[in-house]
């Protein structure tokens, strides 16, 4: 019952005090899970985000439903999704009320303009970390480049570029150790 407490409290906190959506929680959660509970690693967290993307809902709770059920079973993920999701419901609730009176006051526009821009860092934050932990290899850095280029050109899926990608690890993985071995047979 404690994990499970924790679980909630934790969650509630990153639902709590992030502003901007989903991928705005990706460093609190990246704090949260891995550097301070130990409850993933960067890699599984890295792996329940590219889920989460491709699974209907939010990434943020996808993501604390994936960690919630690692840590407590079917339990742990139903009490992981309501503790992020609690303040957010709680929050949107009071708001809806009064965002019509407040939505065009220029102090609002201006508070979330800054709030945005902040977002922005946090995400690139995130993704830095992320990226020690990813691109590791130049077959890695290879799906990155091709993942990267597509979404730039391309209006596409983020679950068409995740498949792709899951294509492409397997492929060139295949490939990879028998291009290795024929070169070290090469060399010898």
């Amino acid at each position: 019952m404690k994990i499970l407490g924790e679980m909630f409290l934790t969650f509630m906190q990153v639902g709590g005090l992030t502003f901007g959506g989903g991928y705005a929680m990706l460093p609190i959660l990246q704090r949260e899970v891995v550097e301070k509970r130990g409850w993933a690693t960067d890699e599984e967290l890295t792996d329940y985000f590219a889920v989460g993307q491709c699974t209907p809902g939010i990434i943020a709770v996808n993501t604390a439903t994936f960690v919630g059920q690692k840590q407590a079973g079917v339990l742990g993920g139903i009490v992981a999704t309501l503790g992020i999701v609690a303040p957010s419901l709680v929050i949107i609730s009071v708001l809806a009320g009064f965002i019509n009176t407040f939505a065009e006051l220029a102090v609002v526009k201006n508070a979330f303009a800054g709030i945005r821009v902040c977002v922005c860092v946090l995400i690139f934050n995130a993704v830095c970390k992320l990226w020690k932990g990813s691109v590791k290899s130049k077959l890695a850095l290879a799906i990155f480049a091709v993942v990267t280029l597509g979404s730039l050109f391309f209006d596409l899926s983020p679950v068409l570029f995740v498949v792709v990608a899951a294509v492409l690890g397997i492929c060139l993985e295949q490939f990879a150790p028998a291009a290795r071995k024929s070169k070290k047979e090469g060399e010898v």
